[in-house]
Protein backbone atom coordinates (compact mmCIF):
# COMPACT_ATOMS: atom_id res chain seq x y z
CA UNK A 1 0.00 0.00 0.00
CA UNK A 2 1.31 3.46 -0.86
CA UNK A 3 2.02 5.67 2.12
CA UNK A 4 -0.68 8.19 2.92
CA UNK A 5 0.10 11.70 1.72
CA UNK A 6 1.17 14.22 4.32
CA UNK A 7 -1.90 15.97 5.74
CA UNK A 8 -2.57 19.60 4.90
CA UNK A 9 -1.67 22.33 7.34
CA UNK A 10 -4.04 22.27 10.32
CA UNK A 11 -4.99 18.61 9.92
CA UNK A 12 -2.50 17.48 12.58
CA UNK A 13 -3.94 19.74 15.30
CA UNK A 14 -5.43 17.48 18.02
CA UNK A 15 -8.35 19.90 18.26
CA UNK A 16 -9.37 19.29 14.65
CA UNK A 17 -9.18 15.52 14.97
CA UNK A 18 -11.13 15.76 18.23
CA UNK A 19 -13.84 17.86 16.59
CA UNK A 20 -14.28 15.34 13.78
CA UNK A 21 -14.28 12.34 16.11
CA UNK A 22 -16.76 13.97 18.49
CA UNK A 23 -19.16 14.71 15.63
CA UNK A 24 -19.00 11.12 14.37
CA UNK A 25 -19.40 9.78 17.90
CA UNK A 26 -22.32 12.01 18.89
CA UNK A 27 -24.18 12.32 15.60
CA UNK A 28 -23.82 8.74 14.38
CA UNK A 29 -22.94 7.82 10.78
CA UNK A 30 -22.25 11.05 8.91
CA UNK A 31 -20.95 11.77 5.43
CA UNK A 32 -17.51 13.23 4.91
CA UNK A 33 -19.14 16.16 3.09
CA UNK A 34 -21.31 16.90 6.13
CA UNK A 35 -18.24 16.76 8.37
CA UNK A 36 -16.62 19.38 6.14
CA UNK A 37 -19.69 21.58 6.39
CA UNK A 38 -20.09 21.19 10.15
CA UNK A 39 -16.43 21.82 11.01
CA UNK A 40 -15.80 24.61 8.50
CA UNK A 41 -12.59 22.89 7.39
CA UNK A 42 -11.70 22.46 3.74
CA UNK A 43 -12.28 19.13 2.00
CA UNK A 44 -8.63 18.10 1.86
CA UNK A 45 -8.20 18.72 5.58
CA UNK A 46 -11.32 16.71 6.39
CA UNK A 47 -10.08 13.90 4.15
CA UNK A 48 -6.75 13.85 5.99
CA UNK A 49 -8.37 13.94 9.42
CA UNK A 50 -10.73 11.10 8.61
CA UNK A 51 -7.79 9.13 7.22
CA UNK A 52 -5.88 9.69 10.45
CA UNK A 53 -8.83 8.48 12.51
CA UNK A 54 -9.20 5.44 10.23
CA UNK A 55 -5.51 4.63 10.72
CA UNK A 56 -6.02 4.86 14.50
CA UNK A 57 -8.91 2.40 14.23
CA UNK A 58 -11.38 4.88 15.68
CA UNK A 59 -13.62 5.23 12.62
CA UNK A 60 -14.15 3.53 9.30
CA UNK A 61 -15.58 4.70 6.00
CA UNK A 62 -18.36 3.03 4.05
CA UNK A 63 -19.64 3.58 0.54
CA UNK A 64 -22.22 6.37 0.21
CA UNK A 65 -25.68 5.37 1.38
CA UNK A 66 -29.12 6.92 1.55
CA UNK A 67 -30.65 7.94 4.85
CA UNK A 68 -27.36 9.07 6.39
CA UNK A 69 -26.83 12.64 7.57
CA UNK A 70 -25.28 14.69 4.78
CA UNK A 71 -25.84 12.26 1.89
CA UNK A 72 -28.11 14.51 -0.16
CA UNK A 73 -28.17 15.73 -3.73
CA UNK A 74 -24.84 15.95 -5.54
CA UNK A 75 -21.70 13.88 -5.72
CA UNK A 76 -21.92 10.91 -3.29
CA UNK A 77 -19.72 11.24 -0.22
CA UNK A 78 -18.35 8.34 1.85
CA UNK A 79 -20.01 7.74 5.20
CA UNK A 80 -17.89 7.88 8.35
CA UNK A 81 -18.85 5.60 11.26
CA UNK A 82 -17.39 5.30 14.74
CA UNK A 83 -15.81 1.97 15.66
CA UNK A 84 -17.81 -0.44 17.78
CA UNK A 85 -14.63 -2.20 18.94
CA UNK A 86 -13.20 0.87 20.65
CA UNK A 87 -15.07 0.89 23.95
CA UNK A 88 -15.46 2.65 27.25
CA UNK A 89 -16.27 0.69 30.39
CA UNK A 90 -19.41 2.15 31.95
CA UNK A 91 -19.87 1.38 35.64
CA UNK A 92 -23.07 2.12 37.54
CA UNK A 93 -22.98 1.85 41.34
CA UNK A 94 -26.32 1.53 43.11
CA UNK A 95 -27.36 0.45 46.57
CA UNK A 96 -28.50 -2.96 45.34
CA UNK A 97 -26.20 -3.69 42.39
CA UNK A 98 -22.95 -2.82 40.63
CA UNK A 99 -23.16 -2.97 36.84
CA UNK A 100 -20.40 -2.71 34.24
CA UNK A 101 -20.92 -2.57 30.48
CA UNK A 102 -18.68 -2.14 27.46
CA UNK A 103 -20.05 0.62 25.23
CA UNK A 104 -18.73 1.11 21.73
CA UNK A 105 -17.62 4.46 20.36
CA UNK A 106 -20.61 4.08 18.04
CA UNK A 107 -22.97 4.05 21.05
CA UNK A 108 -23.69 0.32 21.00
CA UNK A 109 -23.86 -1.46 24.35
CA UNK A 110 -21.67 -4.45 23.58
CA UNK A 111 -21.59 -6.50 26.78
CA UNK A 112 -23.01 -6.02 30.28
CA UNK A 113 -22.73 -7.73 33.65
CA UNK A 114 -24.48 -6.85 36.91
CA UNK A 115 -23.68 -8.13 40.37
CA UNK A 116 -26.46 -7.81 42.98
CA UNK A 117 -25.45 -6.42 46.37
CA UNK A 118 -26.98 -7.71 49.58
CA UNK A 119 -26.11 -4.40 51.23
CA UNK A 120 -24.88 -1.08 49.85
CA UNK A 121 -21.23 -1.63 48.84
CA UNK A 122 -18.42 0.37 50.35
CA UNK A 123 -16.34 2.46 47.97
CA UNK A 124 -13.50 -0.07 48.15
CA UNK A 125 -15.91 -2.93 47.45
CA UNK A 126 -17.39 -1.05 44.50
CA UNK A 127 -13.94 -0.40 43.02
CA UNK A 128 -12.97 -4.06 43.40
CA UNK A 129 -16.25 -5.22 41.88
CA UNK A 130 -15.96 -2.88 38.90
CA UNK A 131 -12.39 -4.04 38.20
CA UNK A 132 -13.37 -7.71 38.44
CA UNK A 133 -16.47 -7.34 36.26
CA UNK A 134 -14.39 -5.46 33.70
CA UNK A 135 -11.89 -8.34 33.60
CA UNK A 136 -14.76 -10.77 33.04
CA UNK A 137 -16.31 -8.66 30.30
CA UNK A 138 -13.01 -8.26 28.46
CA UNK A 139 -12.42 -12.02 28.59
CA UNK A 140 -15.97 -12.69 27.42
CA UNK A 141 -15.70 -10.21 24.55
CA UNK A 142 -12.39 -11.68 23.41
CA UNK A 143 -13.85 -15.18 23.31
CA UNK A 144 -17.11 -14.26 21.58
CA UNK A 145 -17.06 -11.10 19.46
CA UNK A 146 -13.31 -10.50 19.27
CA UNK A 147 -10.81 -8.19 21.01
CA UNK A 148 -11.92 -4.75 22.14
CA UNK A 149 -9.85 -1.69 23.00
CA UNK A 150 -10.88 -0.17 26.32
CA UNK A 151 -9.96 3.53 26.32
CA UNK A 152 -11.36 4.60 29.69
CA UNK A 153 -13.83 3.99 32.49
CA UNK A 154 -16.78 6.14 33.51
CA UNK A 155 -18.45 5.64 36.88
CA UNK A 156 -21.99 6.80 37.71
CA UNK A 157 -22.65 7.27 41.43
CA UNK A 158 -25.88 8.33 43.23
CA UNK A 159 -24.28 11.21 45.10
CA UNK A 160 -22.33 14.42 44.80
CA UNK A 161 -19.00 13.86 43.05
CA UNK A 162 -16.13 16.36 43.09
CA UNK A 163 -15.44 17.17 39.45
CA UNK A 164 -11.73 17.80 39.80
CA UNK A 165 -10.69 14.34 41.01
CA UNK A 166 -13.66 11.97 40.95
CA UNK A 167 -14.01 11.81 44.74
CA UNK A 168 -17.53 11.07 45.98
CA UNK A 169 -18.16 13.83 48.46
CA UNK A 170 -21.50 12.49 49.71
CA UNK A 171 -23.60 9.51 48.64
CA UNK A 172 -26.16 9.16 51.43
CA UNK A 173 -27.89 6.01 50.21
CA UNK A 174 -24.53 4.28 49.88
CA UNK A 175 -23.22 5.73 53.15
CA UNK A 176 -20.15 7.25 51.45
CA UNK A 177 -18.41 10.41 52.65
CA UNK A 178 -15.30 11.77 50.88
CA UNK A 179 -14.55 8.46 49.21
CA UNK A 180 -12.02 8.42 46.33
CA UNK A 181 -13.27 6.34 43.41
CA UNK A 182 -11.53 7.48 40.22
CA UNK A 183 -7.95 7.29 41.50
CA UNK A 184 -8.05 3.79 43.08
CA UNK A 185 -9.88 2.39 40.05
CA UNK A 186 -7.29 3.95 37.72
CA UNK A 187 -4.52 2.42 39.85
CA UNK A 188 -6.27 -0.95 39.74
CA UNK A 189 -6.91 -1.04 35.98
CA UNK A 190 -4.27 1.19 34.39
CA UNK A 191 -7.00 3.12 32.54
CA UNK A 192 -8.20 6.73 32.70
CA UNK A 193 -11.18 6.94 35.06
CA UNK A 194 -13.79 9.65 35.55
CA UNK A 195 -16.70 9.64 37.99
CA UNK A 196 -19.82 11.80 38.12
CA UNK A 197 -23.30 12.02 39.58
CA UNK A 198 -25.57 9.46 37.97
CA UNK A 199 -28.44 11.83 37.17
CA UNK A 200 -26.09 14.33 35.53
CA UNK A 201 -24.89 11.52 33.29
CA UNK A 202 -28.45 10.39 32.62
CA UNK A 203 -29.40 13.91 31.58
CA UNK A 204 -26.52 14.05 29.11
CA UNK A 205 -27.33 10.60 27.70
CA UNK A 206 -30.98 11.53 27.12
CA UNK A 207 -29.86 14.75 25.46
CA UNK A 208 -27.48 12.91 23.13
CA UNK A 209 -29.55 9.87 22.24
CA UNK A 210 -32.89 9.89 24.03
CA UNK A 211 -35.98 12.03 24.55
CA UNK A 212 -33.94 15.23 24.73
CA UNK A 213 -31.92 14.61 21.56
CA UNK A 214 -31.00 17.86 19.86
CA UNK A 215 -32.59 20.02 22.60
CA UNK A 216 -30.31 22.56 24.27
CA UNK A 217 -32.32 23.13 27.47
CA UNK A 218 -33.33 19.95 29.30
CA UNK A 219 -34.23 18.99 32.86
CA UNK A 220 -33.91 15.30 33.69
CA UNK A 221 -35.35 13.61 36.78
CA UNK A 222 -34.95 9.92 37.52
CA UNK A 223 -36.58 7.97 40.33
CA UNK A 224 -34.91 4.77 41.42
CA UNK A 225 -33.48 2.72 44.25
CA UNK A 226 -31.29 5.59 45.42
CA UNK A 227 -34.02 8.23 45.51
CA UNK A 228 -34.60 10.96 42.93
CA UNK A 229 -31.68 12.39 41.02
CA UNK A 230 -31.73 15.37 38.72
CA UNK A 231 -29.59 16.80 35.96
CA UNK A 232 -29.84 19.99 33.92
CA UNK A 233 -28.63 20.83 30.42
CA UNK A 234 -28.68 24.55 29.65
CA UNK A 235 -27.60 26.15 26.37
CA UNK A 236 -26.41 22.72 25.27
CA UNK A 237 -24.06 22.28 28.23
CA UNK A 238 -24.40 20.41 31.51
CA UNK A 239 -25.09 22.59 34.53
CA UNK A 240 -22.29 21.40 36.81
CA UNK A 241 -21.62 24.17 39.34
CA UNK A 242 -18.42 25.32 41.01
CA UNK A 243 -17.53 21.89 42.42
CA UNK A 244 -19.71 19.58 40.33
CA UNK A 245 -22.68 19.49 42.71
CA UNK A 246 -25.35 21.39 40.75
CA UNK A 247 -28.68 19.85 39.76
CA UNK A 248 -29.69 18.14 43.02
CA UNK A 249 -33.38 18.47 42.15
CA UNK A 250 -34.28 15.51 44.35
CA UNK A 251 -33.68 17.85 47.28
CA UNK A 252 -35.91 20.61 46.00
CA UNK A 253 -38.20 21.83 48.79
CA UNK A 254 -41.79 20.76 48.06
CA UNK A 255 -43.64 20.33 51.41
CA UNK A 256 -43.49 22.50 54.53
CA UNK A 257 -44.90 19.77 56.78
CA UNK A 258 -43.18 16.92 54.99
CA UNK A 259 -40.96 14.02 55.93
CA UNK A 260 -37.46 14.65 57.24
CA UNK A 261 -34.90 13.75 54.60
CA UNK A 262 -31.55 12.04 55.17
CA UNK A 263 -29.93 15.31 54.04
CA UNK A 264 -31.30 16.96 57.19
CA UNK A 265 -34.00 19.07 55.54
CA UNK A 266 -37.76 18.57 55.65
CA UNK A 267 -40.00 18.10 52.63
CA UNK A 268 -37.50 17.20 49.89
CA UNK A 269 -38.93 15.85 46.65
CA UNK A 270 -37.34 12.42 47.07
CA UNK A 271 -38.98 11.91 50.48
CA UNK A 272 -42.38 13.16 49.33
CA UNK A 273 -42.31 11.18 46.09
CA UNK A 274 -40.49 7.90 46.66
CA UNK A 275 -40.48 4.68 44.70
CA UNK A 276 -40.75 2.58 47.85
CA UNK A 277 -43.84 4.45 49.09
CA UNK A 278 -45.55 3.87 45.76
CA UNK A 279 -44.57 0.24 45.21
CA UNK A 280 -45.34 -0.79 48.78
CA UNK A 281 -48.96 0.29 48.34
CA UNK A 282 -49.05 -1.14 44.82
CA UNK A 283 -47.73 -4.46 46.15
CA UNK A 284 -45.11 -4.75 43.41
CA UNK A 285 -41.35 -5.40 43.59
CA UNK A 286 -39.49 -2.07 43.87
CA UNK A 287 -37.50 -2.64 40.69
CA UNK A 288 -40.34 -3.99 38.52
CA UNK A 289 -41.65 -0.93 36.72
CA UNK A 290 -43.82 -2.96 34.36
CA UNK A 291 -45.64 -4.51 37.31
CA UNK A 292 -46.07 -1.04 38.79
CA UNK A 293 -47.63 0.22 35.55
CA UNK A 294 -50.07 -2.71 35.58
CA UNK A 295 -51.03 -1.99 39.20
CA UNK A 296 -51.56 1.70 38.48
CA UNK A 297 -53.85 0.84 35.58
CA UNK A 298 -56.25 -0.75 38.09
CA UNK A 299 -56.88 2.74 39.57
CA UNK A 300 -57.36 1.45 43.11
CA UNK A 301 -58.42 4.27 45.46
CA UNK A 302 -55.66 3.58 47.98
CA UNK A 303 -53.00 3.67 45.25
CA UNK A 304 -54.49 6.73 43.54
CA UNK A 305 -54.25 8.61 46.83
CA UNK A 306 -50.49 8.00 46.86
CA UNK A 307 -50.28 8.97 43.19
CA UNK A 308 -52.05 12.26 43.91
CA UNK A 309 -49.60 13.18 46.69
CA UNK A 310 -46.56 12.27 44.64
CA UNK A 311 -47.74 14.06 41.51
CA UNK A 312 -48.41 17.17 43.58
CA UNK A 313 -44.85 17.09 44.98
CA UNK A 314 -43.39 16.48 41.52
CA UNK A 315 -45.33 19.39 40.03
CA UNK A 316 -44.00 21.73 42.72
CA UNK A 317 -40.43 20.60 42.06
CA UNK A 318 -40.83 21.04 38.30
CA UNK A 319 -42.32 24.50 38.76
CA UNK A 320 -39.23 25.46 40.76
CA UNK A 321 -36.93 24.09 38.07
CA UNK A 322 -38.84 25.81 35.26
CA UNK A 323 -38.67 29.17 36.98
CA UNK A 324 -34.93 28.68 37.48
CA UNK A 325 -33.65 27.29 34.17
CA UNK A 326 -36.61 27.57 31.72
CA UNK A 327 -36.17 24.20 29.96
CA UNK A 328 -37.79 23.24 26.69
CA UNK A 329 -38.08 19.58 27.68
CA UNK A 330 -38.42 17.78 31.01
CA UNK A 331 -37.48 14.10 30.82
CA UNK A 332 -38.77 11.77 33.55
CA UNK A 333 -37.14 8.38 34.09
CA UNK A 334 -37.57 5.42 36.41
CA UNK A 335 -40.81 5.30 38.40
CA UNK A 336 -41.39 8.98 37.60
CA UNK A 337 -41.75 8.02 33.95
CA UNK A 338 -44.31 5.39 34.95
CA UNK A 339 -46.23 8.04 36.90
CA UNK A 340 -46.16 10.35 33.89
CA UNK A 341 -47.57 7.72 31.57
CA UNK A 342 -50.27 6.91 34.13
CA UNK A 343 -51.57 10.47 34.63
CA UNK A 344 -50.97 11.73 31.08
CA UNK A 345 -51.15 15.50 30.59
CA UNK A 346 -52.06 16.17 34.20
CA UNK A 347 -48.48 16.94 35.23
CA UNK A 348 -47.94 19.39 32.36
CA UNK A 349 -51.31 21.06 32.92
CA UNK A 350 -50.64 21.49 36.66
CA UNK A 351 -47.12 22.81 36.04
CA UNK A 352 -48.43 25.40 33.58
CA UNK A 353 -51.17 26.40 36.02
CA UNK A 354 -48.54 27.12 38.70
CA UNK A 355 -45.95 28.79 36.47
CA UNK A 356 -45.47 32.41 35.52
CA UNK A 357 -47.03 33.33 32.15
CA UNK A 358 -44.81 32.35 29.25
CA UNK A 359 -42.34 30.21 31.19
CA UNK A 360 -43.99 26.90 30.30
CA UNK A 361 -45.69 27.71 27.00
CA UNK A 362 -43.27 25.61 24.94
CA UNK A 363 -42.56 23.09 27.67
CA UNK A 364 -42.82 19.38 26.92
CA UNK A 365 -42.74 16.71 29.65
CA UNK A 366 -41.81 13.30 28.26
CA UNK A 367 -40.74 9.87 29.54
CA UNK A 368 -37.10 8.86 29.23
CA UNK A 369 -36.31 6.91 26.07
CA UNK A 370 -33.12 5.02 26.94
CA UNK A 371 -34.56 2.79 29.65
CA UNK A 372 -31.97 0.60 31.37
CA UNK A 373 -29.24 2.00 29.12
CA UNK A 374 -29.50 5.60 30.29
CA UNK A 375 -26.87 5.55 33.04
CA UNK A 376 -24.69 3.14 31.07
CA UNK A 377 -24.65 5.49 28.08
CA UNK A 378 -24.01 8.48 30.35
CA UNK A 379 -21.12 6.81 32.18
CA UNK A 380 -19.59 5.77 28.87
CA UNK A 381 -19.50 9.41 27.76
CA UNK A 382 -17.09 10.35 30.53
CA UNK A 383 -15.19 7.13 29.88
CA UNK A 384 -14.53 8.44 26.37
CA UNK A 385 -13.48 11.87 27.65
CA UNK A 386 -9.72 11.49 27.23
CA UNK A 387 -10.06 9.88 23.80
CA UNK A 388 -12.34 12.66 22.56
CA UNK A 389 -9.93 15.26 23.93
CA UNK A 390 -6.92 13.95 21.95
CA UNK A 391 -7.65 10.90 19.76
CA UNK A 392 -4.03 10.18 18.85
CA UNK A 393 -2.87 10.11 22.47
CA UNK A 394 -5.62 7.93 23.96
CA UNK A 395 -6.49 5.20 21.47
CA UNK A 396 -6.19 2.47 24.09
CA UNK A 397 -4.77 -1.01 23.60
CA UNK A 398 -6.39 -4.39 23.02
CA UNK A 399 -7.87 -4.96 26.44
CA UNK A 400 -6.48 -7.48 28.87
CA UNK A 401 -7.49 -8.19 32.45
CA UNK A 402 -6.13 -5.82 35.09
CA UNK A 403 -4.12 -8.63 36.70
CA UNK A 404 -2.32 -9.25 33.41
CA UNK A 405 -1.62 -5.53 33.06
CA UNK A 406 -0.07 -5.46 36.49
CA UNK A 407 2.04 -8.52 35.73
CA UNK A 408 3.30 -6.84 32.57
CA UNK A 409 4.35 -3.81 34.58
CA UNK A 410 1.93 -1.46 32.87
CA UNK A 411 2.07 1.98 34.49
CA UNK A 412 -1.21 3.23 35.96
CA UNK A 413 -2.93 6.05 34.11
CA UNK A 414 -3.96 9.06 36.20
CA UNK A 415 -7.64 9.54 36.80
CA UNK A 416 -9.42 12.04 34.57
CA UNK A 417 -9.64 15.68 35.51
CA UNK A 418 -11.21 18.74 33.98
CA UNK A 419 -7.91 19.97 32.56
CA UNK A 420 -8.10 22.51 29.71
CA UNK A 421 -8.17 21.21 26.15
CA UNK A 422 -5.48 21.63 23.55
CA UNK A 423 -7.10 24.62 21.87
CA UNK A 424 -10.18 26.78 22.13
CA UNK A 425 -12.28 24.56 19.87
CA UNK A 426 -11.72 21.34 21.78
CA UNK A 427 -12.00 23.16 25.12
CA UNK A 428 -15.41 24.42 24.08
CA UNK A 429 -16.45 20.90 23.09
CA UNK A 430 -15.23 19.46 26.39
CA UNK A 431 -17.36 21.95 28.26
CA UNK A 432 -20.41 20.26 26.79
CA UNK A 433 -19.77 16.94 28.53
CA UNK A 434 -20.38 16.19 32.24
Amino acid sequence: MAPRAAPPAGARAPGNAARVLRLVHEEGPISRAELTRRTGLNRSTTLALVGELVDLGLVHEDAPATGVRGTGVGRPSPVVRASADVVAAAAVVEIDAVTVALVGLDGSVRHRRAEPQAAPPTAAEAVATVARLLDELVAHASSTTGPVRVVGIGVAVPGTVRAEDGTVQYAPHLGWHDEPVAEPLADRTGLPVAAANDADLGAWAERLAGSGRGVDDVVYLNGGASGIGGGVITAGRPLIGADGYAGELGHTFVAANGIRCHCGAVGCLETEASREALTSVAGTPPDDLRALAVALAEERPDLESVVDRQVSALVTALRNAIHTVNPEVVVLGGFLGVLLEHVGDRILDDVRAQSMPGTADRLRIVPAALGDDVLTRGAAEIGFRELLRDPAAHTGTPAQPAAAQAAAGRAPVPSSTNAPGTDRDVAAEEARTP
